[in-house]
Protein backbone atom coordinates (compact mmCIF):
# COMPACT_ATOMS: atom_id res chain seq x y z
CA UNK A 1 0.00 0.00 0.00
CA UNK A 2 1.08 3.59 -0.44
CA UNK A 3 0.37 7.13 0.69
CA UNK A 4 -3.31 7.87 0.12
CA UNK A 5 -3.64 11.47 1.25
CA UNK A 6 -1.44 14.43 2.11
CA UNK A 7 -2.34 17.91 3.37
CA UNK A 8 0.13 20.44 4.72
CA UNK A 9 2.62 18.28 6.60
CA UNK A 10 0.18 15.48 7.49
CA UNK A 11 0.09 12.28 5.44
CA UNK A 12 -2.15 9.25 5.78
CA UNK A 13 -0.64 5.93 4.66
CA UNK A 14 -1.83 2.34 4.28
CA UNK A 15 -5.51 2.94 5.03
CA UNK A 16 -7.47 -0.31 5.26
CA UNK A 17 -10.62 -1.86 6.72
CA UNK A 18 -11.74 -5.44 7.17
CA UNK A 19 -14.63 -6.69 5.08
CA UNK A 20 -17.82 -7.02 7.09
CA UNK A 21 -20.36 -9.84 7.02
CA UNK A 22 -23.79 -9.18 5.47
CA UNK A 23 -26.00 -7.24 7.86
CA UNK A 24 -23.12 -5.89 9.98
CA UNK A 25 -23.89 -2.41 11.27
CA UNK A 26 -20.34 -1.48 12.31
CA UNK A 27 -16.86 -1.53 10.85
CA UNK A 28 -13.48 0.03 11.55
CA UNK A 29 -10.69 1.63 9.52
CA UNK A 30 -6.97 1.74 10.27
CA UNK A 31 -3.99 3.70 8.90
CA UNK A 32 -0.68 5.36 9.73
CA UNK A 33 -0.73 9.11 10.30
CA UNK A 34 2.54 11.02 9.83
CA UNK A 35 3.00 14.64 10.87
CA UNK A 36 6.21 16.28 9.65
CA UNK A 37 5.08 19.76 10.72
CA UNK A 38 3.81 21.51 13.82
CA UNK A 39 1.46 20.01 16.38
CA UNK A 40 -2.15 19.62 15.24
CA UNK A 41 -5.38 18.10 16.51
CA UNK A 42 -7.73 15.63 14.79
CA UNK A 43 -11.19 16.97 15.62
CA UNK A 44 -13.58 15.01 13.43
CA UNK A 45 -14.31 12.34 10.84
CA UNK A 46 -16.85 12.45 7.99
CA UNK A 47 -17.96 9.42 5.98
CA UNK A 48 -20.67 8.58 3.48
CA UNK A 49 -20.48 4.80 4.15
CA UNK A 50 -21.84 5.08 7.70
CA UNK A 51 -24.35 7.14 9.67
CA UNK A 52 -21.65 8.08 12.18
CA UNK A 53 -17.83 7.98 12.11
CA UNK A 54 -15.65 8.64 15.15
CA UNK A 55 -12.12 8.22 16.45
CA UNK A 56 -12.10 5.44 19.05
CA UNK A 57 -9.52 3.77 21.24
CA UNK A 58 -9.53 0.77 23.57
CA UNK A 59 -9.40 1.35 27.33
CA UNK A 60 -8.50 -1.37 29.86
CA UNK A 61 -10.66 -1.38 33.00
CA UNK A 62 -9.50 -4.20 35.21
CA UNK A 63 -9.89 -7.38 33.19
CA UNK A 64 -12.30 -5.74 30.74
CA UNK A 65 -11.46 -3.79 27.60
CA UNK A 66 -13.94 -1.33 26.14
CA UNK A 67 -13.96 1.16 23.30
CA UNK A 68 -14.01 4.87 24.02
CA UNK A 69 -14.84 7.74 21.68
CA UNK A 70 -12.13 10.43 21.50
CA UNK A 71 -13.68 13.79 20.53
CA UNK A 72 -10.20 15.02 19.61
CA UNK A 73 -6.75 13.52 19.22
CA UNK A 74 -3.51 15.42 19.71
CA UNK A 75 -0.95 14.88 16.95
CA UNK A 76 2.52 15.90 18.12
CA UNK A 77 4.87 17.97 16.00
CA UNK A 78 6.94 15.52 13.97
CA UNK A 79 4.84 12.69 15.42
CA UNK A 80 3.45 9.44 14.08
CA UNK A 81 0.12 7.97 15.17
CA UNK A 82 -0.82 4.37 14.34
CA UNK A 83 -4.46 3.42 13.96
CA UNK A 84 -4.45 -0.39 14.33
CA UNK A 85 -6.63 -3.25 15.60
CA UNK A 86 -6.73 -3.25 19.40
CA UNK A 87 -5.90 0.48 19.55
CA UNK A 88 -6.88 3.67 17.82
CA UNK A 89 -9.31 3.26 14.92
CA UNK A 90 -12.03 5.03 12.98
CA UNK A 91 -15.31 3.47 14.12
CA UNK A 92 -17.94 3.30 11.39
CA UNK A 93 -21.40 2.99 12.96
CA UNK A 94 -24.61 2.41 11.06
CA UNK A 95 -23.00 1.12 7.86
CA UNK A 96 -25.13 1.87 4.81
CA UNK A 97 -23.68 -1.10 2.88
CA UNK A 98 -21.42 -4.03 3.79
CA UNK A 99 -17.69 -3.44 3.37
CA UNK A 100 -16.70 -5.93 0.65
CA UNK A 101 -13.15 -7.21 0.13
CA UNK A 102 -11.58 -5.67 -2.95
CA UNK A 103 -13.73 -2.51 -2.79
CA UNK A 104 -12.66 0.93 -1.60
CA UNK A 105 -14.39 3.78 0.22
CA UNK A 106 -13.39 7.21 1.42
CA UNK A 107 -13.71 9.21 4.60
CA UNK A 108 -12.51 12.67 5.55
CA UNK A 109 -10.34 13.47 8.56
CA UNK A 110 -10.84 16.98 9.95
CA UNK A 111 -7.81 18.64 11.56
CA UNK A 112 -7.75 21.88 13.51
CA UNK A 113 -4.86 23.34 11.46
CA UNK A 114 -4.37 21.10 8.40
CA UNK A 115 -8.08 21.20 7.54
CA UNK A 116 -9.79 18.30 5.79
CA UNK A 117 -7.93 15.31 4.35
CA UNK A 118 -9.83 12.79 2.22
CA UNK A 119 -8.60 9.22 2.74
CA UNK A 120 -9.15 6.28 0.39
CA UNK A 121 -9.51 2.98 2.24
CA UNK A 122 -8.83 -0.50 0.81
CA UNK A 123 -11.22 -3.16 2.08
CA UNK A 124 -9.43 -6.45 2.78
CA UNK A 125 -10.60 -10.00 3.47
CA UNK A 126 -11.40 -10.28 7.20
CA UNK A 127 -9.48 -13.55 7.37
CA UNK A 128 -6.25 -11.92 6.19
CA UNK A 129 -4.10 -9.25 7.74
CA UNK A 130 -3.43 -5.96 5.94
CA UNK A 131 0.00 -5.80 4.44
Amino acid sequence: MSVFAVAAEISIENAWARATPPGARTGAAYFALRNTGEADRLVGVKSTVAEKSEVHTHIAEGSMIRMQHLPQLEVAAGGDVEFAPGGLHIMLMGLHVPLRAGDKFTFTLVFEKAGEIEVTVDIVDARKEAS
